[in-house]
Parts: C-alpha cells; sequence; structure tokens
C-alpha cells in the first residue's frame, strides 16, 4: 500500500456525496480504517478494497471503500452488517 498523504486522496463522489449526507464522518476515522483495519478484502466487481474498522463513538463497524489503488477514499458508511 502506498505512503498516506498529508491530504488524502478521494474521489469526487466522496468528497462531494459522501461527506454531505453523512456530516458525522470524520476523515481520521476513514484513515484509520485504511491504516488499521479489523478486515479488508477486495471487490471481485471492481477491484474496489472494502475496510472495516470499530467506531466506539458510533458504537459500530465503519466500512471504508477505496479504490483499487488502496488509498482513494470513495465511500464510507456504517455498516450495520458486519460480523468480526
Amino acid at each position: 500500500m502506498a505512503a498516506m498523504q498529508s491530504t488524502p486522496l478521494m474521489t469526487d463522489y466522496f468528497r462531494k456525496d459522501v461527506l454531505a449526507k453523512r456530516p458525522y464522518l470524520r476523515l481520521e476515522w476513514c484513515l484509520a480504517a485504511l491504516s488499521r483495519p479489523i478486515r479488508r478484502e477486495i471487490q471481485a466487481e471492481d477491484g474496489r478494497i472494502r475496510h472495516w474498522i470499530f467506531i466506539p463513538e458510533l458504537d459500530r463497524y465503519l466500512r471504508v471503500v477505496t479504490l483499487p489503488d488502496g488509498v482513494t477514499l470513495h465511500n464510507a458508511f456504517p455498516d450495520r452488517r458486519f460480523k468480526p
């Protein structure tokens, strides 16, 4: 995985839609999911990578989806169905 930059890479969708729809999301949570995931898996259909991390403030697991490069943020949401 590439080194983290000071300004995280993100798709326009993440910047304009995800952050607007979910204003409670913190960028540091998303970055923590990339560096310290509980689980990581590649989506077969498009090669994007799912990263999960437990967020105590939400009392839920957060799923963060990156592009296949593993660093460009594309989506993030509390995953109600995730079981560690």
